[in-house]
């Protein structure tokens, strides 16, 4: 390749890099892959968990969630920090750091006697891989070209999303085999082999200009985003989001924020140039990050419910059915880079939220007997749409931003991704209570007030409740069964409802189809070297 000049375009990337860059991907989201997939696995346990030693650990529901809760809070919390610390010590530190500390954690919560030791090694788990996602995806970045950057990206995002779906699917085979302990203790193995292929492999990178360090700037993004995340968890606990105990910590939590951001503004060396998100384009793609992942997360929150507990499905049989969207994902992800550079990113964008959306709103017409064959249908499309829509955001997050800021750009892309998902988990579960609870009231008439009280809480407690009353609770499962049918129904509509929202966002605000530009002149645009090492 050569300059207009005739002289040879230089290389961002080292030639040594540059060589084993695929292998270096593979790491990546091998590394990816294991924080992802232990998001969604614990989803498939808390039953055995629930039950008393030696089976489980005897957790009660509120432990049982904050087990769930401590990962997100830690992880959602530290993601900004872990992506600027990456910036200015070098990403492949901060990677080993992560996964060793994730690994840690890993191993001590499979050995947890007490609810109290496996909510405490959740919390380090969290921590350790707030500093592997947006590593990964930093690391990415800078042993990429720019021009590759697009199908990297998409194999990345397609990981995410394998990752998602494969959860499920290992939590039902290891607890068909092992003890509950084994779904954490998996990943012991997986970090050491990570652990030794990111040693010889992954290059070091960090910004060779970082600036003074902005602790202030730092402190304040913490405090504002836990207790964010916090408030939001809390209402999704409550299914209430007035509580006292909800409004003080989420209004807590955006004051902060906002002056997390006059803060970053008027400081000489900030954490993360906030003059980004007055660009549309930048601002529309960490939206639409956070709507898919507010809709996505809510109905893999309720489908789980559905299939399990409607459908009377293992939880092995229930993940197996998601595997048509870890398909589409890994299908199309890589490849949406070709079809935005045919129609632009508006384009397809959009095409794929309403692919989101038109798969979400399909969960408003099923039944106790829908066929299986139609949600994996519905599932390949829900794929399909967020294949086409995560990798293009992405690389428009990312490539606004310097190479030499790739870690507080990932750290953007993650958190809005985190919290988008905690707050769809929340807001459309506390939908999905409330609902079941207003139609299941009215067959509850004749238990005790304690046990009426119980069982209005959750189609799992109405269906625990009926078990106990033999023949007598089948009229109660029936009810049950269709309260919940009808609480899915609309929680359906609304999550497709906040599809079309980010749809709108989408074609409004990203941008069309760009004209081709010679790929030598692109060469020449290119920034400076980011420090990349061999």
């Amino acid at each position: 390749m050569s300059t207009p000049s005739g002289a040879p375009a230089v290389s961002r990337i080292p030639e040594a890099v540059h060589r084993r860059r695929w292998a270096i991907l593979v790491v990546l989201m091998f590394s990816l892959l294991i924080v992802v997939l232990d998001n969604s696995i614990l989803n498939v346990a808390v039953k055995t968990i629930a039950s008393p030693s030696p089976t489980g650990i005897g957790a009660t529901q509120s432990e049982l969630e904050w087990a769930i809760n401590s990962y997100t809070l830690v992880f959602a919390g530290l993601l900004f920090t872990a992506g600027l610390l990456g910036d200015r010590l070098g990403r492949k530190k901060v990677l080993l750091f992560g996964i060793t500390l994730f690994g840690i954690g890993s191993a001590l919560a499979a050995l947890s006697d007490t609810p109290g030791q496996l909510i405490t090694w959740r919390a380090l788990m969290g921590f350790g891989a707030a500093f592997v996602m947006p590593a990964t995806l930093a690391v990415l970045m800078n042993v990429f070209e720019r021009d590759e950057q697009p199908k990297a990206i998409g194999i990345w995002a397609g990981s995410v999303g394998l990752g998602i779906a494969i959860g499920p699917i290992t939590g039902g085979l290891l607890l068909e085999h092992f003890w509950w302990g084994s779904i954490f203790l998996v990943n012991v193995p997986v970090v050491i082999i990570a652990l030794v292929a990111m040693a010889l492999l992954v290059p070091d990178s960090r910004d060779p200009r970082p600036g003074r360090l902005d602790p202030v700037g730092v402190v304040l993004s913490i405090i504002g985003l836990v207790l964010l995340v916090y408030g939001i968890i809390r209402g999704g606990e409550l299914a209430d989001f007035t509580d006292v105990t909800v409004l003080l910590p989420v209004i807590g939590g955006l004051a902060v924020l906002v002056v997390f951001v006059l803060h970053e503004k008027r400081s000489a060396s900030p954490a993360i140039d906030v003059s980004y998100f007055k660009k549309p384009a930048f601002s529309a793609a960490v939206a639409a990050i956070a709507l898919v992942f507010f809709a996505l997360m809510g109905v893999t929150f309720f489908s789980a419910f559905y299939m399990q507990s409607v459908r009377g499905w293992s939880a092995l049989q229930s993940g197996l059915l998601i595997l048509p969207l870890a398909v589409a994902q890994m299908l199309f992800a890589p490849r949406a880079r070709i079809v935005v550079a045919r129609f632009g990113a508006r384009a397809v964008c959009t095409a794929g939220m309403l692919a989101v959306a038109l798969g979400l709103a399909a969960f408003a017409f099923f039944d106790a007997d829908t066929p299986v064959w139609i949600m994996c249908v519905v599932f390949f499309v829900q794929g399909t749409g967020m294949a086409h829509v995560m990798p293009p955001v992405t690389v428009a997050v990312m490539q606004a931003l310097p190479r030499e800021k790739a870690g507080s750009g990932s750290a953007v892309n993650n958190t809005f991704r985190q919290v988008g998902g905690a707050l769809g988990i929340a807001v459309l579960g506390s939908v999905l209570s409330t609902v079941y609870r207003g139609d299941i009231e009215n067959h509850l008439g004749a238990l005790p007030a304690g046990a009426r009280d119980a069982a209005g809480e959750s189609i799992e407690a109405t269906l625990a409740i009926a078990e106990k009353l033999g023949p007598k609770g089948a009229p109660l499962v029936t009810a049950a069964h269709d309260a919940f049918m009808s609480a899915m129904h609309v929680t359906a509509l609304g999550s497709a409802a906040v599809a079309l929202v980010g749809t709108l966002v989408v074609a409004l605000w990203l941008p069309g189809r760009e004209p081709a530009a010679p790929q030598a002149v692109r060469e020449e645009e290119r920034p400076a070297p980011a420090g990349a090492e061999r």
